[in-house]
């Protein structure tokens, strides 16, 4: 785990400023993985809280295997030494959970109870491919939860192991990773990523609001061949912009 936090408070809120495509498309400008295949979530999520708008935060991990009674009786102290691990951690934190028994879900590590104690001890929200309860208290609790679906019961659920790598919806996770959230999944951003993060999604979006979103709305008065023309332009425009700042494309 890297206690390496590279990115201010006010840097954070700006970020939780956009949604996360919007912060995709600064990452594909800085990162040196595939850009096309790596560091977002590959399976479907579920944003349970859309109107929280996006959550981010540093990823602390956990497993859970809510039928397994042997948990309890091998390792009874494993909650308290998971709050240890949580309370160790800075903040602002995003519990990145990976149910063992996917994709059979029986039971819920997250419900009214969790959420609030997680929300004391610096946790903004989970991502997790199992399940939730308490949907409406968790939501005052006003902790954002992004997971596979709803259920019923808690099982014996305790945390397995944490503070490891895990994978959730098909991605890999470790702890200390940057994680950006919202309704349309998520994007894990490593240590050596997120010093150029904010400026990067920042200066793509305003790229894109100054060339090729500009000339799509200002074409009162245009004729078709005259639009195509500004959007041909405005393209390359958006092109030489990204060259110029990444050595990089971009989108269009």
């Amino acid at each position: 785990m890297t206690d390496q936090r590279v990115l201010s408070h006010s840097d954070l809120l700006q970020l939780k400023r956009w949604n996360t495509p919007t912060i995709y498309n600064g990452w594909e400008q800085i990162t040196k993985r595939d850009f096309c295949t790596e560091a977002f979530n590959i399976e479907e999520t579920r944003d349970f809280m859309p109107q929280m708008g996006p959550m981010v935060g540093y990823a602390v991990t956990v497993t859970i295997e809510p039928s397994n009674r042997a948990h309890r009786k091998n390792r009874p102290n494993a909650t308290s030494e998971y709050r240890k691990y949580l309370a160790s951690v800075p903040g602002p934190k995003i519990v990145v959970l990976q149910d063992l028994e996917r994709p059979r879900v029986m039971a819920s590590f997250w419900g009214e109870v969790n959420a609030n104690i997680h929300r004391s001890l610096g946790c903004v929200g989970t991502i997790t491919d199992g399940a939730i309860r308490d949907l409406d208290e968790m939501t005052n609790a006003g902790f954002k939860a992004i997971a596979r679906r709803l259920c019923v019961g808690h099982g014996v659920v305790q945390p397995v192991e944490f503070g490891i790598e895990v994978e959730v919806f098909g991605r890999k996770v470790r702890p200390g990773d940057l994680i950006h959230a919202d309704k349309h999944g998520f994007i894990v951003i490593s240590p050596e990523e997120q010093p150029h993060i904010l400026e990067a999604a920042r200066f793509m979006d305003s790229n894109e609001c100054n060339t090729v979103i500009r000339a799509a709305r200002d074409t009162v008065g245009l004729t078709n061949e005259q639009i195509l023309e500004q959007l041909g332009e405005a393209s390359r425009q958006f092109g030489r912009n990204a060259r110029e700042k990444f050595q990089r494309g971009g989108e269009w």
